[in-house]
């Protein structure tokens, strides 16, 4: 029996959640609408929910507007039902909702990331244990410890032993057979990168977990024999082809992953990105999404990650997003699409929460003088009492707002309309009185999110400022 579900509302979003409410099929059979009795869904409260909403509720959960205060831990003792606070748009429920009506779960993963610092050995112990931790907060599993040619790591020792002591797992990746070594005695969890030579450095049923990789280069049979060498020794190993850069041997490098795999079905392997994300001046979030795909498909549990250059500042954050948006399409035997738009930086799949017409409609309804802001497909509108005006160019807008003696609320709309012209020329969700949503491209923060509400709320009181939004659920 699917989920009965009852979605509250206002007057003004009524039709158009009865629409989306109608797009889900059979799957809404179970699911009822019920008007508040507002014109605006946002401006329902918990008085008017408690006053107003029939008893008993025939539903297993409540989804109240996504603007909606209420308290829903007192609605929920109250009711006896689950509530909910849903998306802040009605365009926004099918992914709210997800499969079957349940969110989707982007808890799970299956890849362990190994986070590099490439210039450990020129950094001092505190300055690499402070990077450590905050590459473990962006959701590394292992610290990668990079050594450098001609670079004495002398305090390689006391640098594992600093990171142990915060918890973390640590690889120390090194051509040098001797910082190897030391490594190993300093209780390192994993060596970058041994082959079949260099993996007696570490004894019969060593606990380290070495990652080998061919030699020469691109040597499926020299890395087999390694695999096979460590097994025969009681050494857990993960085996890594090494993946080629644009032009320099990519499509070999995959071909070697998809053969790898085809001739050792059980082993553990690694993929390391760097080369294409550092390598390829291309926002890295899609390739990082595109070869993490390929690991999915592949099974390749270890992720080797590399943020040097400007451009790829956040790829720990993508990988991360990235192996949990694989995990949960490849669990349903999906695409990965309709799980998150934590990769959906700079353009959004449904870029606009209302159509032309609909925002003509609302207009046309407004009964006060406070502005409103959205965008639509064909640019920025700007709306209240007897006003509605769009452009493709916030400027244009500013002639028909009188504001010009008014610097606090002319400061406000100019940042707003901006904004709002941003997202329009990007193809971006804008939302009044709320930051730019990038996904894991930046922080959020939430003090800038509360910089945005809390100005807009002072131009509410003033009489001229933005009103919430009547498209909302």
């Amino acid at each position: 029996m699917s989920e009965r579900l009852l979605f509250l509302t206002g007057h003004l979003a009524l039709p158009r959640l009865e629409r989306m409410v109608a797009s889900f099929g059979e799957a809404a059979q179970a699911w009822r609408i019920h008007d508040i009795g507002v014109k605006v869904a946002a401006l329902m409260t918990q008085e008017i929910i408690q006053r107003r909403l029939p008893r008993p509720v025939q539903a297993d959960r409540v989804i109240l507007p996504g603007r909606c205060r209420a308290d829903l831990a007192v609605l929920t003792e109250d009711f006896g039902v689950a509530f909910e606070r849903g998306p802040e748009e009605i365009a926004d429920l099918p992914a709210y909702l997800g499969r079957g009506g349940a969110a989707p779960d982007l808890s799970r993963y299956d890849m362990q990331i190994f986070a590099e610092i490439v210039d450990a050995s020129k950094m001092s112990v505190a300055d690499i244990s402070f990077k450590a931790r905050e590459l473990a907060g962006g959701g590394a599993d292992v610290i990668d410890l990079g050594c450098l040619p001609d670079t004495p790591f002398n305090h390689l020792e006391d640098t594992i032993a600093a990171l142990k002591a915060h918890g973390l797992k640590v690889s120390v990746d090194s051509a040098n057979v001797a910082e190897l070594e030391r490594a190993a005695k300093a209780g390192v969890d994993h060596l970058l990168s041994l082959d079949e030579a260099t993996l007696s450095i570490l004894p019969d049923n060593s606990p380290i977990i070495p990652i080998l990789t061919p030699r020469p280069h691109g040597d499926l049979d020299s890395l087999q024999r390694a695999a096979r060498r460590a097994r025969a020794r009681g050494i857990s190993a993960i085996l890594d082809p090494i993946l080629d850069p644009i032009h320099f041997g990519l499509a070999a490098s995959i071909a070697r992953y998809v053969e790898l795999r085809a001739r050792e079905p059980e082993a553990e392997i690694m993929m390391g990105t760097g080369n294409l994300t550092e390598l390829t001046d291309a926002d890295s979030a899609g390739v990082t999404a595109a070869m993490l795909g390929i690991c999915s498909e592949l099974d390749i549990r270890h992720l080797l990650t590399v943020q040097v250059s400007p451009h790829t500042r956040r790829t720990l954050q993508e990988h991360d997003a990235a192996r949990r948006l694989m995990f949960a399409a490849r669990a349903d035997r999906a695409l990965p699409k309709g799980y998150s738009d934590a990769l959906l930086q700079i353009h959004d799949r449904k870029p606009y929460a209302a159509t032309p017409e609909e925002i003509a409609a609302l207009a046309r309804e407004l009964r006060d003088a406070n502005f409103r802001i959205d965008t639509t497909q064909d640019g920025v509108h700007i709306y209240a009492k007897g006003l509605h005006h769009v452009a493709a160019d916030a400027m244009a807008l500013f002639p028909h707002l009188a504001v010009e003696h008014d610097g606090a609320h002319a400061f406000y709309l100019g940042a707003e309309l901006m904004k709002a012209e941003i997202a329009y020329k990007l193809g971006k969700r804008y939302r009044q009185d709320e930051p730019l949503d990038f996904g894991v491209a930046s922080d959020v923060n939430e003090e800038d999110a509360t910089r945005f509400k809390e100005m807009g709320h002072t131009m509410r009181k003033a009489g001229q400022g933005p009103a919430k939004d009547a498209s909302d659920t």
